[in-house]
């Protein structure tokens, strides 16, 4: 099998949330939550790897009764199990702005996530008085989209990814879910070759690829499948589980 040896025993798995361990209806589903209760008591650590901020997944962390990190906001924050904070980087405001001035231009929609809050098509008066963790696109139109993307190209100051293929995620350069998961190991004693990752887009693909084992869901975009070492059922086949119960219980 392409990037994995069966002695590299498997003591971290990271998960991606939304069309990974979430169904289409934002649940987890009985299977997946059972899986995962009996990697965490085979002494197997669970952390959530995700695009969405603190806010957005401690609600489904704390459902599971994770015990362990949790990468958010796709590496921007790093946060302990006691939930306190552990890394922080952030996009510069003049970025931001630019970024906001580029969807007026090409009138799309988008999204943006600070320290205090998730932004949706709107901002707050003084962008600059903030500290900012991610900006997206959410662009329906593929010849626009791959223009913005050009442009965001240019800057080279963004690591660009997406969590659907109609949308681009804007990080600061260099800072991924394999960065922040890299970060754990060393904090938890583990090599990445002892991960297993699982996910189904681009902001997934960098933590796939530095995994011991890179898992792709059945509904994953086909760039992620192509790095993937296996494939899984989809978010609604209870892909997590099938995985977990294939490669660690």
């Amino acid at each position: 099998m392409q990037n994995f040896k069966s002695d590299n025993e498997i003591k971290l798995i990271a998960l991606d949330m939304d069309g990974t361990l979430l169904n289409d209806q934002h649940e987890i589903s009985e299977e997946n939550r059972q899986a995962i209760k009996e990697a965490q008591e085979k002494g197997v650590y669970v952390v959530l790897s995700t695009g969405r901020s603190l806010r957005k997944c401690e609600y489904h962390a704390d459902s599971l009764a994770l015990t362990s990190y949790l990468v958010t906001v796709n590496g921007s924050e790093i946060w302990d199990d006691k939930r306190e904070l552990i890394e922080r980087h952030i996009v510069k405001s003049d970025s931001i702005q630019w970024m906001l001035e580029l969807t007026k231009q090409h009138n799309v929609r988008f999204w943006a996530i600070n320290t205090n809050r998730n932004w949706f098509d709107e901002m707050p008066e003084d962008i600059h008085a903030e500290e900012w963790l991610k900006f997206g696109f959410n662009i329906k139109d593929e010849p626009t989209r791959d223009k913005i993307l050009k442009e965001l190209q240019a800057r080279g100051e963004f690591e660009l990814s997406n969590s659907t293929p109609t949308n681009i995620e804007v990080n600061p350069a260099g800072i991924n879910k394999a960065r922040g998961l890299t970060l754990v190991c060393e904090r938890l004693g583990i090599e990445m070759k002892n991960v297993m990752a699982v996910g189904d887009s681009l902001n997934d693909l960098a933590m796939i690829e530095a995994a011991g084992l890179g898992i792709a869901m059945g509904n994953a975009q086909e760039t992620v499948k192509k790095a993937a070492a296996w494939v899984t059922s989809t978010n609604n086949e209870d892909g997590v589980a099938k995985a977990i119960r294939k490669w660690v219980i």
